[in-house]
């Protein structure tokens, strides 16, 4: 399993390449601009995803050498690791290819691996940053990440209409900061799911804020308020733990 944790981390950057590339179809920023909504963030946020996997292919590799190999916890995550990080390199080309039904169930499955192995390994003592820093970043941008491809999921199956968005975005931005504020409350105030999450939410702010769209103006102040939130949350929770 450790094995497959190295295998399905390398196999990210790959994939990815391969998408941004056309190899499956158009490339992820071109299907997202035929879908616009009040979700989604600026294109410069994306490229947090380099860092992810990068740090994932750190951890993978970490995880699988020396007496990490002995951890018990290392090796109680790993399978939602390698689950998690083949999902992430499967919705790729199924983006590519707008199947969204898919897209949705990969990017959530994906998401609740990840969120797992971080809220696992934010509960445990300190001395795993390298595996507890990578899956916090990668399970917090999904966190965000699964409801941008949400809204977008919405609009190509026309259960929303691109100038009347305001009240399923309301309810989507309301489920995408319940389940950030309670896994950052379970995970104690993570930082780093937090920063990923804060990425994407300041990334949505811009965005919304130079959008045309109906509502756009009420999305940026609410993307700016769940951030706030979050923030301020994550400053209590370790302020908390350090009193």
């Amino acid at each position: 399993m450790r094995v497959l944790v190295l295998l399905f981390a390398l196999a990210m950057p790959v994939v990815s390449w391969w998408s941004q590339s056309g190899a499956f179809g158009p490339d992820n920023g071109t299907v997202s601009d035929r879908y616009p909504t009040l979700l989604v963030a600026a294109g410069y946020a994306f490229s947090i995803w380099g860092l992810i996997f990068l740090l994932d292919v750190v951890y993978a590799a970490w995880q699988a050498t020396g007496r990490r190999r002995d951890d018990a916890l290392l090796g109680r995550i790993a399978p939602a690791a390698a689950a998690g990080f083949a999902l992430t390199a499967v919705w790729m080309p199924l983006f590519s290819q707008g199947l969204f039904w898919l897209c949705l169930l990969v990017i959530f499955g994906a998401l609740g691996c990840l969120a797992w192995a971080a809220l696992q390994l934010s509960r445990a003592e300190h001395g795993r940053t390298w595996a507890w820093l990578p899956l916090s970043l990668h399970a917090g941008w999904l966190s965000l990440a699964a409801f941008l491809n949400l809204a977008q999921s919405a609009l190509a199956f026309g259960w929303t209409q691109q100038d009347a968005q305001l009240v399923p975005s309301l309810l989507l931005f309301a489920a995408a900061a319940a389940l950030l504020l309670e896994l950052n409350r379970r995970m104690r105030g993570n930082f780093a799911y937090a920063a990923a999450a804060l990425w994407g939410l300041v990334a949505v702010v811009v965005e919304q804020s130079r959008s045309a769209l109906p509502g756009a103006g009420i999305a940026t102040w609410v993307a700016a308020a769940i951030a706030a939130l979050l923030a301020a949350q994550t400053l209590w929770l370790r302020a908390r733990r350090r009193a």
